[in-house]
């Protein structure tokens, strides 16, 4: 097979101002068909540009020429998605692989041409200089895990859509189910909807399929079940019922996948233990009866802390927050690079006096944010120390603002329970609210007397 590797010796062009602080290193700039590699040269004195496939045996090659010229640490772009087969070829091979954002490559002047060659020895300049930072990437096993659980929120996502096309058959019927119950994919409203698909149309016989904890009786529920019986939107509906099941058991087997994941992710110190029953007997029988307790266990005896300790995290949202992190933070330094990394920090952008707007970034961030936001939107009514926070800042500025502020909040307390082992304690509604008056009344006599005022309490 002819070698189609181009070599460009003794290209090392230098720029000034730039004083290089690591020389055993690489730059690629990716490509869809090929990629453009610069290294330095064996003997250090200049820089050598090949360039390689894109498949798994040009991969190979290409750590292998990289490891013939000792580069310890390798810098390429995150672009689209052809950066991964690369970056885990790399990895495994024993190199040091940072990705980068493009627009950290942006920022730098001093390029003069914009061409595949030029370019992976602008990165390779760049990363020499110390000039490029890597991007988060999780350990290998966690990326593993990472893939399944996305993998299972997009059928949960598919699921939702396929309930919310079975309501709208009901709705074309006039059998109001969502109005009989509060939750259609709750156990009154499944069997209600098999009943109907398997030939039920009686409305009283529907409504005797009610659970005992029903707020609605038989009767009201009746009421709302009568209906026309339509033959296509009745054939939708069980078409519909049909796909739902089936979503079903895919997220059932995808659910024993991760289980398997979490078996070999265990901590040695946690290999065989037990969690430690939920503070909330409340929170704890809704884990038993949703069936996520041999989840629970397994993301306890793989983080080695029960996030599910803390008050509106549950174990949906510990999944998607351990398979995006991992329970190692400390390439977190403190809990601010954190929190920012999460997107959980309020900032607006501006120039010149205006708002400036940010590009929507769709990644581990902002799926653990979209997961922290909606935990903290269920606080709304939540008689603990979160819940009265969440109400001390809607009554303020905004019920947004307040979800956004209480998932940073939960950002924190998740930062600290996995980085260092500090326990949760809800100190109740009543000493938040307590508290939070004591500090007020503290800043308003301080404000008064520098008015020369005095607060006097009334009677």
């Amino acid at each position: 097979m002819q070698d189609k590797r181009k070599v460009n010796a003794g290209s090392s062009k230098q720029i000034a101002g730039l004083p290089v602080v690591r020389h055993r290193v690489a730059g690629i700039d990716l490509g869809s068909e090929r990629h453009w590699v610069c290294a330095p040269t064996g003997e250090g004195s200049g820089r050598d540009v090949a360039d390689f496939g894109a498949t798994t045996c040009e991969l190979i090659r290409m750590a292998q020429w990289l490891q013939a010229r000792k580069v310890e640490s390798v810098a390429m772009e995150s672009t689209g998605v052809y950066w991964i087969a690369p970056h885990e070829v790399l990895e495994a091979e024993g190199l040091e692989v940072m990705l980068v954002d493009t627009r950290q490559l942006a920022r730098v002047p001093g390029r003069d041409k914009k061409s595949d060659p030029f370019d992976c020895e602008w990165i390779q300049r760049l990363h020499s200089c110390g000039l490029l930072m890597g991007s988060f990437r999780p350990k290998e096993a966690v990326c593993m895990l990472r893939t399944l659980v996305r993998d299972k929120g997009n059928l949960v996502a598919e699921a939702g859509d396929w309930l919310r096309r079975m309501q709208k058959s009901l709705d074309q019927m006039n059998v109001r189910v969502h109005r009989a119950v509060s939750d259609i994919d709750g156990v009154t409203g499944m069997a209600i909807l098999r009943a109907i698909v398997d030939g039920e149309r009686d409305a009283r016989q529907l409504a005797k399929l009610r659970n005992w904890r029903c707020h609605k009786s038989e009767e009201e529920i009746a009421e709302q079940l009568k209906g026309h019986w339509r033959e296509d939107h009745l054939f939708s509906l069980r078409q519909g019922l049909k796909m739902y099941d089936a979503i079903q058991e895919l997220i059932t087997d995808y659910e024993k996948e991760i289980l398997q994941k979490l078996a070999k992710m265990e901590r040695e110190e946690c290999r065989g233990q037990e969690v430690p029953k939920s503070k909330n007997p409340q929170k704890g029988r809704a884990i038993q009866s949703q069936g996520a307790e041999p989840m629970r266990q397994a993301l306890y005896r793989m983080s080695g802390v029960d996030l599910t300790g803390i008050d509106a995290i549950g174990v949906e949202t510990v999944q998607v927050v351990l398979s995006e992190y991992g329970p190692d933070l400390s390439r977190f330094p403190s809990e601010k690079q954190f929190v920012s990394h999460v997107t959980l920090v309020p900032h607006k952008p501006t120039s010149a006096g205006k708002p400036v707007k940010k590009k929507k970034r769709n990644s581990a961030s902002t799926r653990v944010a979209a997961a922290l936001r909606m935990a903290a939107s269920s606080l709304r009514h939540s008689e603990t120390a979160l819940g009265a926070y969440y109400r001390q800042i809607a009554r303020r500025v905004a019920g947004d603002v307040a979800v956004f502020a209480t998932a940073r909040k939960l950002a924190i307390i998740i930062y600290r329970l996995l980085r260092w082992g500090q326990p949760y304690v809800d100190e109740g509604a009543q000493t938040y609210e307590q508290r939070y008056r004591e500090n007020r009344i503290k800043t308003l006599t301080a404000r008064a007397k520098e008015l020369g005022y005095q607060l006097t309490p009334t009677a």
